[in-house]
């Protein structure tokens, strides 16, 4: 099927992109996986209703430049610091150990050493337009496993970058292996010197800019998605991917007051526009020696299925997290990505591959994108029957926070499980009005950042039922979860009726169908951050008079 031009052919796709989405809703499916079927069916190898795929490219990148500058946006540089050592040990011991194992899984499935390479390295790379997008629409991106994936994800990029490099100066017409560092090194110059003007910019000019631009909503919403397809087509130029320069002018707004403003109004656009990126995705799938690949490729799906995730349970779980926190953040990269097809596609035109192992990292990628799909999607109804098997990747005793260590906390009065952005203030009130705090939180750097704000702080994760063994609940008051995540509420709260204590139970739910769950449960009281601050604001009014405004300067 043809048309006369790219208008109609991008109307077909909406409409049918539709139809196809209400079904996978109505049968419970994820909308990425149906959108990929979409690109496919759509695509040369289905029907050949898309011919034209340079607009759809087009509307794929904005669509990605806004995801991670929307994930930038919720960034701040406390988050950073927090789970920046974590996510460099785990990102960069994930890609070590994938490539290396996958490397000897290709060659015993008799490959030659260079394809094998090219393959094994295809595997380490994870979708992260992908993972972000499941992350964002479950509300799980400000999570402690939400934040390190992103982590190991930015890390990832950096590698990626680093082997298009290698892989662009060994197949330049006369370039030699002696051009690598050099490359490598300007590229790192350039992206030093971008992240320093960027910074000047945050410091001086941006604040300013967009007090003066907030007085027009439109118009700060313009130059919202404005600067953040510019610094990604910044960060495209000096040789570091889309995804960094959209990450970064996010990051660069994060701190200012706009950022909700801006954020609430994008979210829409970013899911329009990302629609184009899974077709497109799914229309560049080329699966010409798919057919002879399928045994091979099942092997390598398992691997990165299972492999990635154990990878990574392990070195959190040797750095000192909770199981519950490294399997969540293991499911994350039990994909191929993106980038792994342009690695591909880079070592095809150089010569090292052949089509016939491009069809295979193809195949691949289709397996696992679509698969892990749904591992993330229902992560936390999969760890809840694996509870007990996990053991092995946590410490008995994680870290020096140890659990054991709440006896030294034992005349706390308010126990605050979940140290986020809302718990953290919480806990901050609360010792503002004189209450002794002991806050609880599944990450250690977390635990540390608490501690050295004078906080009494024990590492522990309100999913897992031992939590409350260990707990000083003798002397406290109140147990507040903060954590925003109703599972792992639901086990706190399980886990505290089957022993003895007088304490209050608070409980925070993060939606309106989360507030009427908790709401039958035996929680004295639930915070609903949202509706508990517009009653706020309402006895704010109540009290308040309004006083004259000032006219503007003439």
């Amino acid at each position: 099927m043809t048309f006369d031009n790219v208008f109609q052919e991008i109307g077909a796709v909406l409409i049918i992109s539709a139809m196809v989405g209400a079904l996978a809703v109505r049968l419970r499916q994820p909308l990425i996986v149906a959108f990929i079927g979409v690109g496919i069916a759509a695509g040369p190898v289905g029907f050949g209703v898309i011919a034209q795929t340079d607009e759809l490219a087009l509307l794929a990148e904005i669509g990605i430049a806004l995801l991670l500058f929307l994930v930038g946006l919720k960034l701040d540089l406390h988050l950073i610091r927090t789970v920046g050592p974590v996510a460099l040990v785990a990102g960069l011991g994930q890609v070590l150990f994938t490539s290396v194992v996958g490397f000897a899984i290709t060659l015993g499935l008799g490959y030659p050493p260079l394809p094998a390479l090219y393959i094994a390295v295809a595997l380490t790379f994870s979708s992260t337009i992908i993972i972000v997008k499941l992350l964002s629409d479950k509300q799980e991106v400000e999570e402690t496993h939400g934040q390190i994936a992103l982590g190991i994800l930015i890390v990832q990029d950096i590698v990626v970058v680093i082997a298009l490099v290698v892989l662009s100066a060994l197949g330049g017409a006369g370039d030699t292996a002696a051009s690598v560092p050099v490359e490598l090194a300007t590229i790192g110059a350039r992206a030093v010197a971008f992240v320093a003007v960027v910074g000047l910019l945050m410091r001086y000019l941006l604040p300013a800019l967009l007090e003066r631009l907030a007085e027009e909503r439109e118009l700060l919403i313009l130059f919202a998605i404005a600067w953040a397809v510019a610094l990604a087509a910044t960060g495209e130029i000096l040789g570091f991917s889309q995804e960094v320069g959209a990450f970064i002018a996010g990051m660069s707004l994060a701190s200012t007051g706009y950022r909700q403003a801006i954020g609430g109004r994008l979210v829409s656009v970013r899911d329009f526009l990302l629609l184009f990126f899974f077709l497109e995705l799914g229309v560049g799938l080329d699966f010409a020696d798919a057919a002879a690949q399928v045994g091979p490729a099942i092997v390598l799906s398992l691997f990165v299925l299972i492999g990635n995730p154990i990878i990574v349970m392990t070195i959190m779980g040797i750095m000192g997290y909770r199981r519950r926190t490294g399997f969540l953040t293991g499911l994350t990269v039990a994909q191929i990505s993106e980038f792994s097809l342009i690695f591909a596609a880079l070592g095809l035109t150089v010569g090292h591959i052949s089509d016939a192992e491009v069809g295979l990292i193809t195949t691949v990628g289709l397996i696992t994108i679509g698969l892990s799909t749904y591992l993330i999607l229902y992560s936390k109804q999969l760890f809840r029957p694996l509870d007990q098997a996990l053991r092995i990747f946590e410490r008995r005793r994680p870290r020096e926070d140890t659990l054991g260590a709440a006896a030294a906390s034992a005349g706390a009065d308010v126990i605050v499980v979940g140290l986020g952005r809302f718990g953290s203030r919480l806990a901050t009130h609360l010792r503002e009005r004189g209450h002794t705090v002991l806050g609880v939180d599944d990450d250690p750097q977390t635990v540390r950042w608490a501690k050295e704000d004078g906080f009494a702080a024990l590492f522990g994760d309100a999913g897992d039922p031992e939590l409350v063994s260990h707990l000083p609940l003798d002397r406290a008051r109140w147990v507040v979860c903060t954590v925003p995540d109703l599972d792992a509420a639901l086990t706190l709260l399980e886990s505290l009726r089957h022993i003895d204590h007088r304490c209050g139970l608070m409980v925070t739910a993060r939606t309106e169908e989360d507030l009427q769950v908790l709401e039958q449960t035996d929680a004295h009281h639930v915070l609903f951050p949202l509706q508990d601050a517009a009653a706020d604001a309402v006895d704010l009014l109540d009290l308040m008079q309004p006083q004259p405004r000032k006219q503007p300067p003439v």
